[in-house]
């Protein structure tokens, strides 16, 4: 049975993960997260806030991370201070970093372990008010590049996931009325914006054996907006 950490399965996108590794009986998930989970059999679950830091756990081998956290903090340059950059930056980078760290030793453990880390379509396409987010999933991108290569010859695959506008509770700003979700949804190539599960089976199948052979690689899971252009 693979064992797989999931940092911020209580909502979201990870909750999707959560209930996907759950439903099959090949997986143990060990979550961690501000949020309470469902108890299950196949959890274990740890209440933390990785912007304080990560918990110690005793884990002898892991077969997957995924780190879930994200912001979405849109507002003009000018508007934005040195602290917005700094918690941005913490949140999606640095709490990555510290839990890749902190799981290293177990994930060279195991014989074919996945690292699944998220980015935004922000970080390649130029959008307005997007300077602080853009910049921060930028460094989880460039991260999930340097560590596949330092990280092949133990076998860790690390890959990143870089969707656009998915209905979650990070983006409920964005869709809080029937007007705001129908110009996103128009937005897109494929006339939707995401769902967690879009976004969940991805990184169910980058976990999996079927994935063994990718590694290094920024997914666009994003309805075609960052390469389509409909005329």
């Amino acid at each position: 049975m693979k064992q797989i950490v999931i940092v911020g399965g209580s909502h979201g996108v990870g909750k999707a993960l959560l209930h996907r590794l759950l439903s099959d009986g090949n997986y143990g998930v060990i979550n961690i997260s501000r949020g309470e989970v469902p108890a299950h059999e196949r959890l274990e679950h740890h209440v933390c806030d990785v912007m304080q830091g990560f918990p110690q756990l005793n884990i002898q081998s892991c077969d997957g991370l995924v780190y879930c956290p994200g912001s979405i903090n849109l507002k003009p340059f000018h508007r934005l201070s040195l602290s917005d950059f700094q918690d941005d930056l913490n949140l999606n980078y640095l709490g990555a970093v510290r839990a890749i760290q902190a799981l290293i030793g177990p994930l060279k453990r195991s014989k074919n372990a996945s690292v699944v880390l998220f980015s935004t379509v922000a970080a390649t396409q130029g959008m307005p008010f997007h300077s602080s987010i853009a910049g921060a999933k930028a460094a989880v991108e460039g991260l999930t590049r340097s560590l596949a290569a330092e990280y092949a010859a133990n076998n860790i695959r690390f890959n990143c996931l870089a969707p656009s506008v998915t209905d979650t509770p990070l983006a409920e700003k964005l869709l809080s009325d029937d007007k705001r979700r129908e110009a996103s949804a128009r937005r897109h190539p494929l006339n939707r914006f995401g769902q967690p599960d879009d976004l969940a089976s991805m990184a169910e199948f980058l976990l999996s054996d079927k994935a063994n052979w990718i590694t290094g690689q920024v997914f666009g899971i994003d309805g075609g907006l960052s390469t389509l252009k409909l005329i």
